[in-house]
C-alpha cells in the first residue's frame, strides 16, 4: 500500500497541473466558499432535526446524484480498486466526512472553545506533511511565506487582534485531542482525495463514492445516538424544511464537493489545503452580513490576508505553467 502512495504523484498528469494550476486553486476556493453558506440552511434545520439526522438525510438525498453517476462511470473503475484506493476512499468518506465532524463537535462539550479553534488551525500543516510523505510533493518557492501569512490570517479571523485568553492547562484536555485528531483527518482527506484523482478516478466518481460510502457509518451513528424523529408543523412549514434540506444537500453539499475535487485534480495538495481557508473567511462574512455579528478590524485584516495569499498562490501556479 505504501508503494501505491509513492507512485501516486509520478502517475499524475503533470501537464494538467502546470496548465490548470491557477483555475484549480480557485475551484478549490470556490468549493470552500460554498461551505461557508452552510449555516444559512443548518440553523433552521436544527430546529427540527439533530445534527446526526441532518447529515444522514443529506447523504440520502445525495445518493440520488451518486448512484446514477456510479452507474454511468462504473466501467472506469475497472482495475482501479486496489487496497490503497479503497483505503483512501474510506478515509475521505468515514474519516473526513463523518468521524472528523463528530470529534470536532464533541470537542466543544469537553473544553475551551478557544483552545479547540486554535489547534484546529494546524490542519494545513498536517496536510502539507502528509502530502510530502505520501505523495512526494515538493514545496515550491515562497511556500513557507504563504502558509505563514495564511495561518496569521486564520488566527485573526478567529481571535482578532487579541489573545485567545487561555492557559496551558486548556491545551491538555481531551477536547484538544479531539480537535487535533479532527484536523489530522481533514488534512488527510485533502491528501487522500488528491491521491485518488492521481489514480485517474474522475472527480464526479470520487465525489459520489465519498457520499455513498459514508452512509453505512452514518446509519450506525444515527442508530447509536437514539435520536427520536420529531417533525411537526403546518404544510407550509414542512415545505420550507424540505426546500432547506434540498438546498443544504445540493449546494453546500454536492456542488461544493464537485468544485473542490475538480480543482484538486489540477492543484497540489499543499496549495489546496490553503485554498480551503476560503471557508472560514466566508463564514466570518456570513456571520456579519446575515447574523449581525460584529466584524472587527482584526477579522477584516485576516480576511484580506487569506484572499491575498490565494491570489499570490494562483499567480505563482500560473507562472510555473
Amino acid at each position: 500500500m505504501e508503494n501505491a502512495f509513492k507512485l501516486g504523484s509520478k502517475g499524475a498528469t503533470s501537464q494538467s497541473t502546470r496548465t490548470s494550476g491557477m483555475s484549480g486553486i480557485w475551484y478549490v476556493a470556490l468549493g470552500a466558499t460554498l461551505w461557508g453558506l452552510d449555516p444559512l440552511f443548518r440553523i433552521l434545520l436544527l430546529k427540527s432535526f439533530t445534527s446526526a439526522q441532518i447529515v444522514f438525510i443529506e447523504h440520502v438525498l445525495l445518493a440520488i446524484y451518486a448512484v446514477p453517476v456510479l452507474m454511468k462511470y462504473r466501467r472506469t473503475l475497472t482495475g482501479k480498486l486496489s487496497l490503497a484506493v479503497i483505503g483512501a476512499l474510506l478515509f475521505i468518506s468515514w474519516g473526513g466526512s463523518a468521524i472528523a465532524t463528530i470529534l470536532f463537535t464533541a470537542a466543544f462539550s469537553h473544553g475551551s472553545a478557544n483552545a479547540i479553534l486554535l489547534l484546529q488551525k494546524l490542519q494545513p500543516l498536517f496536510a502539507i506533511i502528509l502530502a510530502r510523505v505520501l505523495l512526494k510533493e515538493t514545496l515550491p518557492s515562497k511556500f513557507f511565506a504563504y502558509i505563514g501569512v495564511a495561518l496569521i490570517g486564520t488566527y485573526l479571523l478567529t481571535f482578532g487582534l487579541g489573545l485567545p485568553g487561555m492557559g496551558l492547562k486548556d491545551l491538555g484536555t481531551i477536547s484538544c485531542l479531539f480537535s487535533i485528531l479532527a484536523a489530522v483527518l481533514w488534512g488527510g482527506s485533502t491528501v487522500m482525495g488528491k491521491f485518488l484523482l492521481q489514480k485517474k478516478l474522475d472527480f464526479p466518481v470520487v465525489t459520489s463514492l465519498r457520499f455513498l460510502l459514508a452512509l453505512p457509518l452514518l446509519t450506525i451513528v444515527l442508530l447509536a445516538s437514539g435520536d427520536h424523529w420529531q417533525l411537526n408543523g403546518s404544510s407550509s412549514g414542512l415545505t420550507i424544511i424540505a426546500v432547506n434540506l434540498l438546498f443544504q444537500a445540493f449546494f453546500p453539499g454536492l456542488l461544493s464537493m464537485l468544485l473542490y475535487y475538480k480543482g484538486l485534480s489540477s492543484t497540489k495538495a499543499f496549495f489546496a489545503t490553503l485554498a480551503e481557508l476560503a471557508f472560514p473567511a466566508v463564514g466570518v462574512c456570513m456571520n456579519w452580513l446575515v447574523f449581525g455579528q460584529k466584524l472587527t478590524i482584526g477579522q477584516l485584516l485576516g480576511f484580506i490576508l487569506i484572499w491575498l495569499t490565494l491570489w499570490f498562490m494562483s499567480r505563482q501556479s500560473n507562472q510555473q505553467g
